[in-house]
């Protein structure tokens, strides 16, 4: 225990500084309301003269001289000034006494904790940067770019410190959150960090140099400047010192920090520790039995009384009391789990079931659970120290003696051996015994000398019977020798220790009698035995015995002192247990041995009466023979120095009669302003012995979750409103515990309710009490469980295990959801100045996390996401006004901005940053035209989306502009990638050109969309800006363009040449890049001045003839299988051998077999493929103009060789079979392209009257000479025949 007389003197000197405000506690406390004066001027011993109603006689010193002068020009002014400062005293002394039983309870729950455990997986806190620091590090950075360090750094690196220091260090916001407590050197690190990985991996890659390198030389360099000429080796210590001390707390350092907070001073806390007994866990554990018995009463009492808080549903009453029971049930178990002893049985008491009985103070029956002696277990450790022996003279010298020790029953331990000239040893031997009163047997031996002896020769012993209380220290002890010995005065000198086994509380003689034990009057050796935390037994013992011969159980038995029993002789000072039905008396021969067997009785039996020694209550009774009684406890008479300051209430109090729930309210309240107000970036979070002893005094005084919960949210809330940094992810955590068990167990509780209603039988009622019943039972079993907190619970809404839900809970709630929906709101409108550089890492995220919670009716269904973008919406509009209203404020937009100095700065800093984007751009989209076009497979694309894959421009990493005199973000703005939205879609419906095609068209309009949206305020940039990217897109529609025509060349050449050719796709697509070359030509190469438009015209005419080109190219392709039709109608030319051969051959054969009609396949042929080539350019092909231009030149060409065919054979007679393929090819391929909207000047040129003329002709005189060879073949308009060739 300590001790507190270094602090005597101190304490003396304060008590007599306080001499003048000390009175007015005790007399303020009983002061009427309609006297307010009068008993204080009587018991001010002394302050005042005369007194009456005067309130002069209430102050200290000379000022109740000044107010009796009658010269006073205001009395009542200075009456009510005295009042006032009577009226702060009195709130001071109370609060103080508040603080002081607080730091009781406080100090109670350090102590002796049984529920919590310091936290070890909390996330590790940064220290805060001050402002001071952040002044220290700004003239660090400066120096260092001043050139005034040591420091070797290249110009890349000074660039980066350089835009650090501009753009962070000199940041107002920067300066708002160290203002905030929420700027760690961590965070101005990590900045920094992400700052220079944009830069360095903009830099060129160098041989044997990686960029990873270059990154940890940077941030080296950037430590040596941050701690500037500091000792690196102290910093590292001090951080490790704060590190640890944010781990885990000493008992010592928690006590000094709960001093600190509830402003105790130090002697104030050595008399509470040493009054308290806080080192003594015996009687902190007794302090907890009684307390917890006290909660029981008290819920029985409420019970009784029916004096419940208000809930939210009637039915919760019933509930609340099973929780008040349950968690006092689940505080047992935790005491229970306590180690008492190292080997102690395993008896549980039947206390422990005492909530699930009746009444709270039955005990069960009287045979149940009872004690047997082999639960009884000791165990003892003795040390025997044998020094030296005293008394041999009739041994030689030179003989050798040796002592042989051991304790009843146990093994034999021997010293060395010793000359009797010199018999001293200080040899120990240790032993373990279960025997509460073992007997210790120490031997002197001496060697025998005979020959025939067969053993030594004993030359004396002792015996001895120690017990834990016996002396330490070695004493001589005169030692039993035989008859014959010639030395009969030895003495020997030895120590016997023997340990108090951790589960015995005292151990002694006394003289006891009792009903049922201990039926005679005898001194017996008692132990008070703890087999539990809530099992003790009065214990007798004989020697050399393990198991008592008697015990008493002190379950439900009350000690106390009492008078001497006439009859009784034996012992001089009494006291006695008492039960219904029994009653034990005990007897000591020492007055101080009785206060210490009573005391020892009361913390084992939890008895919530003291017992009061019977001297120091008849020393109350002389002091106060003549003086007053006043209503205060008996406790403040008899206690030391506590009694002697006033702190003997603050101990003596009982827990059970506070309102815990407004005590820890004020203790979580002042613990988060040191917290707050320490040297770390805590952001609202408590440290883990901060956490420790919250949870304790929670759990201990049964404080509700949901409370403290709520006071929590209160009190971040206000420090957030006040401009502290909170961390949202900590407002989460709080605001999920209080909706859980508000919505939850209000909603289960519905449930309940729904199911009882009673049925049209009337069992529905019965069937929901009993599942009711079920529940609670469930949640008694979880609860006695170790860990709670992992087992089933049966209602998963309850977040606690606490059901019940009081209005007070719910409203508190509804007004915290309120305000807390404000200030999230509020910190997303500004949130580039309540997350600066977005610091605290992820903080923005997590408000954004808990605004959609806050928004939730319930904790079951999800808010519509539309009514969260809606809210963010609103919030982000209003942030876009409050930065342009700070903007303005700033550049001075209606006075400076336009073509003033800071309009001028951002066109200057800009100006090469664009030019150097749309160089970039250049080459990028010229890369991948050469690329895509390499690759290009000619499929049409349906839409920009669908077939293209996102391409993103690539960024740019921008230079630091030096001198810049603005802030700006951090990381100069970069210009932004594009790729192809979703909306773009339903722009391109139809098929379009080629993959590559499209790309380059998109990049291009995006690029000057970009530029365009700009509005670049410089004219003669802009209008620079403008004819470059007009130029640049005439240069890539070039190169399209000449691709493309390369392109359908090489294609033509790898088709067929005989009527099997069909026109390909890709032919249609090349034709559709022209198509949309020329659409794109016109946004994209025209400049907007009003004058020609040359890039466009240029580009125009390019187009134009390549489409040309590729026409004529189709078209001879087409001419071409014409021409392998016509050479196979050549081989009937008249005269020649093959036509002979062929005419006689058909003949003959004719008169057997139906010869088919020979030349009609050809023909069939021919025709099947003009009409398919047809079709699939007018499907395919997007352009109407280059369809008819296309199918214009291709009907000229047909006829133009139709004709040269024919003039070639101007004095042949047409074979019949070449007349009738040639009038079937001519003849359809004019009514095709007539379908096709060839205009009638074109059908009907002279080519196509030559060809028709020849081939009439020619048919007239087959007609005559062949006599119906023609079979219905003519050249005469009919549709009866156009039905039949078709």
């Amino acid at each position: 225990m300590l001790d507190p007389s270094s602090s005597e003197e101190e304490s003396e000197e304060l008590v007599e500084e306080e001499s003048g405000k000390e009175p007015l506690a005790p007399a303020a406390a009983r002061l009427s309301p309609s006297r307010p004066g009068e008993g204080p001027g009587g018991g001010g011993g002394g302050g005042g003269a005369g007194g009456g109603g005067s309130a002069g006689g209430l102050q200290p010193g000379g000022r109740g001289s000044s107010a009796a002068r009658p010269a006073s020009p205001s009395p009542s002014v200075a009456s009510e000034k005295e009042k006032d400062e009577l009226e702060r005293l009195q709130r001071e002394e109370e609060e103080r006494k508040k603080k002081l039983q607080l730091y009781v309870f406080v100090m109670r729950c350090i102590a002796y904790p049984f529920n919590a455990k310091q936290p070890t997986d909390m996330a590790r806190r940064q220290q805060k940067i001050s402002k001071q620091q952040l002044q220290t590090i700004k003239d660090r950075f400066q120096a260092f770019l001043n050139g005034e360090t040591q420091i070797v750094a290249d110009e890349a690196f000074i660039n980066a410190v350089q835009s650090y220091y501009e753009v962070f260090l000199k940041s107002d916001r920067v300066a708002r959150m160290v203002q905030s407590g929420g700027c760690s050197a961590n965070d101005s690190r990590e900045v920094f960090k992400k700052h220079i990985e944009k830069r360095v991996r903009s830099l060129p890659e160098i041989d044997g140099l990686s960029k990873e390198t270059v990154l940890s030389s940077w941030m080296a360099k950037f430590d040596a400047i941050y701690r500037g000429e500091e000792d690196p080796r102290k910093q590292q210590a001090r951080m490790t010192a704060s590190a640890a001390s944010e781990l885990i707390l000493s008992k010592e350092q928690l006590y000094e920090m709960f001093q600190n907070i509830l402003g105790i001073k130090k002697f104030e806390h050595q008399l509470l520790y040493n009054a308290c007994q806080l080192d003594n866990p015996d009687e902190q554990a007794a302090q907890i039995r009684r307390e917890l018995d006290g909660r029981l009463q008290m819920a029985e009492q409420i019970a009784k009384e029916r004096k419940f808080p208000k809930f939210v549903s009637k039915e919760m009453e019933n509930m609340y009391i099973e929780e008040l029971k349950s968690s006092v049930n689940l505080l047992m178990a935790n005491l229970e789990s306590m180690p008492v002893s190292k080997g102690g049985s395993e008896f549980k008491l039947q206390k422990l079931k005492r909530s699930h009985n009746t009444s709270i103070i039955d005990m069960g029956e009287e045979n149940e659970n009872q004690l047997s002696k082999s639960d009884v277990v000791l165990s003892f450790s003795l040390e025997v120290v044998i020094m030296e022996v005293q008394g041999l003279k009739s041994l030689a010298p030179n003989r050798i003696v040796y002592c042989t020790m051991e304790v009843e029953g146990g093994e034999k331990l021997q010293t060395d051996q010793a000359e009797a000239s010199k018999p001293t040893w200080g040899t120990q031997g240790d032993f373990t015994t279960t025997h509460a009163l073992p007997a210790v047997k120490v031997k002197l031996f001496t060697e025998s000398t005979g020959v025939l002896a067969l053993e030594d020769k004993e030359l004396g012993r002792v015996v001895l019977h120690p017990t834990p209380n016996s002396p330490k220290q070695s004493e001589w002890h005169k030692m039993t020798v035989s008859k014959n010995c010639p030395d009969q005065d030895l003495k020997i000198k030895l120590a016997v220790r023997m340990d108090k086994p951790q589960n015995m509380k005292h151990s002694g003689y006394l003289w006891a009698i009792g009903k049922n034990v201990w039926k005679r009057w005898k001194k017996r050796f008692f132990v008070l035995v703890q087999v539990s935390q809530y099992t003790f037994a009065m214990c007798s013992y004989r020697e050399k015995k393990a198991e008592p011969q008697e015990l008493l159980q002190l379950d439900g038995y009350t000690v106390d002192y009492t008078d001497p029993q006439p009859g009784l002789d034996g012992g001089r000072t009494f006291f006695n247990a008492v039960k219904e039905g029994d009653t034990v008396i005990f007897a000591s021969d020492d007055e101080q041995d009785r206060i210490l067997w009573v005391q020892a009785m009361y913390r084992a039996t939890g008895q919530s009466h003291k017992p009061v020694p019977p001297t120091q209550v008849q020393k109350l009774n002389a002091k106060g023979g003549n003086v007053p009684q006043i209503d205060a406890p008996i406790s403040q008479f008899y206690a030391d120095r506590a009694q002697k300051h006033g702190m003997d209430e603050f101990i003596s109090s009982n827990p059970c009669n506070f309102d815990h729930a407004s005590l820890f309210e004020m203790v979580q309240r002042l613990t988060l302003d040191h917290r707050l107000n320490d040297s770390y970036s805590c952001l609202g979070w408590f440290s883990p012995g901060q956490v420790f002893v919250l949870d304790e005094y929670c759990a201990r005084n049964g404080v509700r979750g949901c409370h403290r919960h709520l006071c929590y949210l209160r009190d971040l809330l206000e420090r957030a409103e006040n401009g502290a940094m909170i961390d949202p992810t900590l407002l989460h955590y709080s605001f999920a515990f209080c909706a859980s068990h508000v919505h939850g167990n209000s909603q289960l509780m519905a449930e309940l309710l729904g199911g009882s209603q009673p049925s049209a039988d009337g069992e529905g009622g019965k069937a929901s009490a009993a599942e009711t019943e079920t529940k609670k039972d469930s949640k008694k079993e979880s609860k006695k469980k170790k860990e709670p907190k992992t087992q089933p619970n049966p209602e998963p809404k309850r977040p606690d295990g606490i059901g019940t839900v009081t209005v007070d809970e719910k409203e508190r709630f509804e007004e915290i959801k309120e305000r807390l929906r404000v200030l999230l709101e509020n910190q997303i409108t500004h949130f580039r100045y309540c997350f600066p550089f977005g610091r605290p890492e992820g903080a923005l995220k997590a408000t954004l996390s808990l605004l959609e919670r806050v928004l939730m009716k319930d904790i079951v269904t999800p808010v519509p996401q539309e009514e969260v973008k809606t809210v963010i919406r609103k919030c982000l509009e209003q942030a876009a006004l409050v930065n342009y209203t700070r903007l303005s404020e700033y550049a001075k937009i209606e006075d400076n901005l336009c073509n003033g100095k800071f309009h001028k700065h951002l066109q200057d800093l800009f100006a090469p940053l664009v030019v150097r984007y749309v160089d970039l751009m250049e080459s990028s989209i010229a890369q991948s035209i050469h690329r895509g076009f390499e690759r290009e497979s000619w499929e049409p694309v349906k839409s920009l989306t669908s077939n293209l894959p996102n391409v993103n421009l690539p960024n740019v990493n921008l230079p630091k502009v030096p001198n810049l005199p603005v802030n700006i973000p951090l990381g100069i703005p970069q210009m932004p990638s594009f790729s192809a939205p979703s909306w773009m879609a339903a722009i391109y419906d139809s098929d379009n050109g080629s993959g590559t095609s499209e790309d380059m068209f998109w990049k291009l309009d995006a690029l000057q969309t970009f530029i365009r949206d700009l509005h670049w305020p410089e004219e003669e940039f802009g209008k620079h800006l403008e004819q470059r990217l007009k130029l640049m897109a005439s240069d890539m529609i070039e190169s399209c363009v000449k691709r493309t025509r390369i392109a359908f060349e090489v294609k033509l050449q790898k088709t067929s040449r005989s009527t099997d050719f069909r026109v390909p796709q890709s032919i249609c697509t090349m034709f559709n890049v022209m198509v949309d070359a020329k659409a794109q030509s016109t946004k994209l190469c025209s400049m907007e001045m009003g004058q020609e438009h040359q890039y466009h015209s240029k580009i125009d005419e390019l187009i134009e003839e390549t489409v040309k080109e590729m026409i004529t190219l189709l078209v001879a392709k087409f001419v071409t299988i014409l021409e392998g039709v016509l050479a196979k109608l050549s081989r009937y030319d008249e005269g020649t051998l093959f036509s002979s051969f062929l005419s006689f051959t058909v003949k003959a054969a004719s008169k057997y077999v139906d010869v088919p009609k020979p030349g009609m396949d050809v023909a069939d042929a021919y025709v099947t493929f003009v009409r398919h080539s047809q079709d699939v350019l007018r499907d395919k092909v997007n352009e109407e103009m280059y369809i008819e231009r296309l199918f214009d030149q291709w009907y000229t060409s047909s006829m133009s060789v139709v004709c040269t065919w024919l003039t070639d054979r101007m004095d042949l007679q047409l074979h019949i079979y070449q007349l009738k393929t040639l009038i079937r090819i001519v003849k359809k391929t004019y009514r095709d392209f007539r379908l096709q909207g060839v205009l009638d000047s074109t059908l009907n040129s002279k080519t196509y009257e030559t060809i028709r003329n020849r081939l009439t002709v020619e048919e007239a005189t087959a007609s005559v000479s062949e006599g119906g060879g023609l079979q219905g073949i003519t050249m005469k308009d009919s549709d009866e025949e156009d039905e039949e060739d078709d």
